[in-house]
């Protein structure tokens, strides 16, 4: 496979060409169309001799034509998610010096500092913009064969970008084809595209199959700005489209099972829902599956090009992340997991990070004797209490927000005798008592030294407040322990809330 767009231009000319492939809330895009729209835009590329583009805009036919457009010119993309504020942009556009940038808005490219903004034109029938910009300094150094960089985190001003080429994104894609084994799916797009795991696994993974694309704007489906998600909406969405698949992050996934259980009735055509992004508790996947709801878990990061395992409704394994797909070897070292087999090409502007063939990814798991991958936190998020008892806070952590009343929990405690939780509930009318409960609950099934000892209740969901969470939902908990540190503080100075005993009966 040289691109994907080569892949469907193959299947074009085998009478697929009337297909209908993607469609959002204005227009839909048969095989042809699409062909058609890329390699216009590929020939516009090339002719002002563009070589980094980055691209911003929400999730439209549009984004999918300027990214395989990119792919069929051999020419670097740059997706940048929208919720990046103005440095993180700047420090995108300055460190690749990139000169060309297609966008919805030009706004944020305007006055990026030491960039000129050269030129600026309409493109796909004036629904977005061509800018050229001319940067001062030369771009970071590439790896050979760099087609796409993704950005691996939306919580710092400065964040890795991780080099991939055309060839590993569609390898990638091809044996998630394998491994979902869903001909011809109908798959709805709830993560934004510039998220490489909705780019890969919810766009080119169906394609590869023969498959329909819906993609509504974020707007559409319910996400209020980068803050909040109206669930009524979002449920909505997918009730409208029946679609067989898509992909969920854990907080997502909370907040279907929520709405199940006040009525809502998940549409029947759902065949396989991914959850990734963050630890899944069994309860709450138990919990989907009670409400006709396939989620199944999987595992993945950036600097493997997404997808590392994944259960299917051929395998999988409670409490696991399933089994690695064919073309990764997983291995765990001293109880780290190490990746190989497409493995990135490196970090942008790193080149001590380039040409690395297994990549140690910094999280803590183990493999059984049937090959299942469990996942069960990170190393440098392993709290070690005063006590010396090592605790992974995202295991506790899911145990809260397997109760859907729970929408945030992050758990502190390294260096302290026992554990403290920050929680903002679902319903904000939730009592203290009912949260109390909920914890004392979740602490009845933990062993002592991992016990939630006392808690605070978030004023507002931690969404709310930039960089206190990444792109795909993980808490970000240096940042959220310093703009909640008084309450942190506070709560190991006050006297420790006892243990309930009565829920247990």
């Amino acid at each position: 496979m040289d691109n994907l767009l080569a892949v469907i231009a193959q299947r074009s000319t085998q009478h697929t060409g009337n297909q209908v492939l993607l469609r959002d809330s204005q227009r839909c895009l048969t095989a042809d169309q699409l062909i058609t729209d890329c390699r216009e835009l590929a020939n516009s590329l090339q002719a002002i001799d563009s070589k980094m583009v980055a691209l911003f805009g929400d999730n439209s036919c549009d984004w999918v034509t300027a990214d395989l457009a990119c792919q069929q010119a051999n020419i670097c993309l740059v997706p940048i998610p929208t919720f990046f504020s103005q440095s993180q942009i700047d420090h995108v556009c300055i460190t690749l010096a990139v000169d060309t940038v297609i966008c919805q808005s030009s706004q944020p490219f305007n006055c990026i500092p030491g960039t000129k903004l050269q030129g600026q034109r309409p493109i796909l029938d004036g629904r977005y913009q061509l800018l050229q910009l001319n940067c001062a300094v030369p771009g970071a150094a590439l790896p050979a064969s760099t087609q796409k960089i993704t950005f691996t985190s939306g919580s710092t001003g400065q964040p890795k970008g991780v080099c991939l080429s055309a060839e590993q994104q569609l390898l990638q894609a091809s044996a998630l084809a394998d491994a979902v084994a869903i001909d011809r799916p109908r798959h709805l797009c709830l993560l934004p595209l510039s998220t490489l795991l909705e780019n890969i696994a919810g766009l080119y993974t169906p394609l590869l199959c023969g498959g329909e694309v819906i993609i509504p704007t974020l707007g559409e489906i319910g996400f209020q700005g980068s803050s909040s998600l109206n669930t009524q909406q979002f449920c909505q969405t997918i009730s409208r489209y029946q679609p067989q698949s898509m992909i969920l992050t854990p907080q997502l996934l909370v907040a279907i099972i929520a709405a199940a259980k006040q009525g809502w009735v998940p549409p029947q055509s759902l065949t396989f829902v991914a959850v990734g992004g963050g630890r899944v508790s069994e309860q709450l996947l138990s919990e989907a599956q009670q409400y006709g709801i396939p989620a199944y878990e999987g595992y993945g990061l950036s600097e493997c090009a997404s997808v590392v395992s994944l259960n299917t409704r051929a395998e999988s394994a409670a409490s696991s992340s399933g089994k690695p797909l064919p073309h990764l070897t997983v291995s765990i070292e001293d109880g780290e997991i190490s990746v190989s087999g497409n493995a990135m090409l490196g970090y942008a502007g790193q080149p001590q990070s380039w040409g690395q063939k297994t990549i140690q990814t910094g999280d803590i798991g183990s493999l059984d004797s049937n090959g299942f991958l469990t996942i069960s936190g990170r190393s440098k998020n392993m709290l070690i209490s005063s006590f010396g008892r090592n605790i992974n806070p995202e295991w506790v952590e899911s145990e809260l927000v397997a109760n859907t009343l729970i929408a945030d929990a992050v758990i502190y405690g390294d260096d302290q005798p026992h554990c403290v939780a920050l929680l903002h509930p679902r319903d904000p009318q939730l009592s203290d008592v009912a949260m109390q409960q909920i914890i004392d609950k979740v602490n009845a099934g933990l062993p002592d030294y991992a016990q939630v000892k006392n808690w605070h209740r978030l004023p507002q969901p931690l969404h709310s407040e930039p960089g206190l969470v990444t792109d795909n939902g993980r808490p970000v908990r240096a940042a959220i322990a310093t703009h909640y540190q008084e309450a942190i503080d506070s709560l190991y100075r006050q006297g420790v809330k006892p243990f309930n005993q009565a829920v247990l009966h």
